[in-house]
């Protein structure tokens, strides 16, 4: 897909993201299609805005993403439930509420070019996919990062690209990013992904060994600000950050 222009909308990579899941899971104007979406209005209400999520954006990309299908089949009647859940590949994907939270906290109006490392099921990809105008996820596992490619092609989306490789030194020759999404935890933050944020750029990663704190990072006057925002728990960020090298890079699994 075509990166937006000035000349385009506001948000419209992101809109016609969130538009192509919605034409084939929201079903017409007369019998929804999917049977789930009142699960999803619930989870919306009580799990999410209950707790203080109020951009729109996120609250509707939450309300039409079809999180079950991010989720093994034995799985998908807890998709809604308020809690991770596993994905397989020794991995899961986050409660509900962390998903938004995080989304919530990169500020994103549309415009933006984005880097997501952990691709995992590709959930969070599709939410950040219908946010900003272009997505870039990298995911460490090649099983997962060629599931994610799968599922978010079924959905129709089209304004992101994947990437099966070592996350740590991020996607060098897209930088900068106006904003990076980390879902794992490395006990300090990976440089390269400092370096690869815009100069107003803002990076949403959890950090720490047993306790963690989801940090947001911003760049600012040649420097960074950090504040802790909430206590987690991700699995650890793997490969290059614990010292052990990086698995080689699947080209089949980029696009």
């Amino acid at each position: 897909m075509r990166r937006v222009q000035e000349r385009h909308p506001r948000g419209a990579a992101g809109a016609a993201a969130l538009t192509a899941i919605g034409v084939l899971f929201a079903g017409g104007c007369q019998r929804p299609a999917d049977p789930m979406q009142k699960k999803r209005n619930d989870m919306v209400e009580s799990q999410i805005a209950a707790r203080g999520i109020r951009d729109p954006r996120v609250l509707e990309a939450m309300r039409v993403v079809p999180r079950h299908l991010f989720v093994p089949p034995t799985e998908a009647a807890s998709a809604y439930d308020d809690r991770p859940l596993p994905i397989g590949s020794g991995q899961t994907i986050s409660q509900p509420y962390v998903v938004a939270f995080m989304a919530e906290q990169l500020r994103l109006t549309g415009n933006e070019k984005v880097l997501e490392i952990g691709t995992g099921s590709g959930y969070s990809t599709a939410i950040l996919a219908s946010l900003a105008a272009r997505v870039y996820s990298i995911e460490i596992r090649p099983e997962l990062s060629q599931e994610a490619k799968e599922r978010l092609l079924k959905l129709g989306v089209k304004n992101v690209e994947l990437r099966a490789a070592d996350g740590y030194r991020g996607w060098p020759e897209q930088a900068p990013f106006d904003a990076i999404l980390v879902t794992a935890a490395p006990e300090t933050v990976p440089p390269p992904l400092l370096e690869q944020l815009s100069a107003s750029g803002r990076m949403v990663i959890p950090v720490g060994a047993f306790y963690q704190e989801l940090k947001v990072i911003k760049r600012q006057g040649g420097g960074y600000t950090e504040k802790s925002v909430l206590p987690v728990r991700f699995v650890p960020f793997v490969g290059e950050a614990e010292g052990v090298p990086p698995p080689p890079r699947d080209p089949a699994t980029s696009r």
